[in-house]
């Protein structure tokens, strides 16, 4: 399943790599030697979470239905225009980035205000006809997932040198 949704995500023009980017972007401050490499496999762990399998599944079918018009209205235009006050494209993506606990909420948040690198240009993709209304949030999901399990890592192992000094 984790191969299916990565395809997808691939033929969306969302890749691995620029979602690492944007967990070692939230974790850097906190954790200095934390590297890219380290965050690609933080991304690939989350994506092999069966529950954010099903979200990402859930929110590209959504998106790529608005964009062919098989959705009925007015669902259809609430989708397509990325309606601020819809809200389930966030709370959809809220779930993933919950799984590690609040600090992926917190960093969704961020995300989801500030919008950048790939969650903004697939939030500027509505202006080409492409709809991903739920895709940008996934991946600010994503990437705040993958910075809560890092930062999560990230104490263990301060914790366990702490006790190992003693």
């Amino acid at each position: 399943m984790k191969e299916l949704v990565i395809e997808l995500l691939n033929k969306r023009g969302v890749t691995v790599e620029p979602i690492a980017e944007i967990a070692y972007d939230l974790q850097v401050p906190y954790n200095p030697e934390l590297t890219l490499e380290d965050c690609i496999i933080g991304v690939e762990e989350v994506l092999g979470k069966r529950d954010v399998q099903y979200a990402i599944l859930t929110g590209i079918a959504l998106d790529k239905l608005a964009e062919n018009g098989a959705l009925d209205e007015p669902l259809a235009s609430i989708i397509k225009s990325d309606e601020p006050l819809y809200g389930i494209d966030e709370s959809l993506a809220m779930a993933i980035a919950n799984i590690y606990g609040t600090i992926g909420v917190t960093s969704f948040g961020y995300l989801d205000k500030k919008k950048v690198g790939l969650i903004k240009k697939l939030d500027n993709d509505l202006q080409k006809g492409r709809v991903n209304t739920f895709l940008d949030d996934i991946v600010a999901g994503v990437a705040s997932a993958a910075s809560a399990k890092l930062a999560y890592q990230a104490e263990e192992g301060r914790s366990k040198n702490e006790k190992e000094a003693l």
